[in-house]
């Protein structure tokens, strides 16, 4: 009996297979359509590129960040000081969150990418960016429990149809497999653009803005958390999120990134 089964289960087992290559085929056809009527251009450069938004002469100008930096902020050093050794911003400013890392410094090029992914529907940035990301986050990506994007205010969020840092929380949470919890934290006053305001002003503009809600505590107690977002700048925005999730009983807070904002001109130790 199992002999005179088993080339009718090999047949259903090739058919079911070509019917999946043909259904990915003709998937990819009006994808295929666009690309030809509307090739892709880089992002920065408006030069023609295959694929990821990114000509090489850009890429090769983004800034990666990589080893040595500040083990507490992902701050880069300009040389190595020793692996336990934090920066001076550190030391006398240190934040709620545990650990910050990111993928580039925030130069022209990662400006003009995280600019089209947040306010130009470039939805079609974020698994490069994502995967940069996940790279850059290993260390904190493999002792995590949870991924929550740094949300925005509903009235935000329905101008713009899309949450950006969700965008790259979803790609993050694909590469990895770590649990993605869109809806846990949420901005529950609306606050002001951050551009232009000093540091000071930034942590009173989102002082009291985030909460965990009460249906969602249990995403989040007791697990290890990486909050995701596009840019760190001054991180007040990220401080007042990772206090919010630390009132709601998270074990840890880490914070990974896109790119951060890094003053050259200050000390690095």
């Amino acid at each position: 009996m199992d002999a005179e089964a088993s080339p009718s289960r090999s047949i259903s087992r090739h058919f079911r297979s070509a019917l999946g290559a043909c259904r990915d085929m003709f998937a990819q056809i009006p994808r295929l359509a666009l690309d030809i009527a509307l090739p892709t251009q880089c992002v920065s450069c408006r030069e023609p590129v295959d694929g990821e938004g990114v000509c090489a002469a850009c890429w090769a100008k983004l800034s990666f960040i990589a080893p040595p930096f500040c083990p507490r902020l992902g701050i880069p050093f300009v040389y190595d000081p020793g692996s336990e050794l934090l920066s001076m911003e550190a030391i006398a400013n240190p934040p709620a969150y545990q650990r910050a890392r990111a993928a580039v410094r925030y130069d022209d090029v990662a400006r003009t990418l995280v600019h089209a992914l947040k306010y130009q529907d470039r939805t079609d940035l974020a698994p490069a960016m994502g995967r940069w990301m996940a790279r850059a986050g290993k260390e904190l990506l493999d002792q995590a429990d949870v991924l929550v994007p740094v949300p925005l205010h509903w009235r935000r969020g329905w101008s713009r149809r899309y949450n950006q840092s969700g965008a790259l929380a979803r790609v993050i949470s694909q590469q990895t497999g770590v649990k993605l919890t869109a809806e846990a934290l949420r901005r529950i006053r609306a606050t002001e653009q951050q551009i232009g305001l000093s540091r000071p002003q930034r942590a009173s503009n989102v002082q009291g803005a985030f909460k965990v809600a009460a249906d969602r505590m249990a995403d989040i107690q007791g697990r290890r958390v990486i909050l995701i977002d596009d840019v760190l700048t001054s991180g007040a925005t990220t401080d007042a999120c990772a206090r919010a999730l630390l009132r709601a009983k998270a074990a840890q807070v880490d914070v990974l990134v896109f790119a951060r904002v890094v003053d050259s001109h200050r000390a690095p130790i």
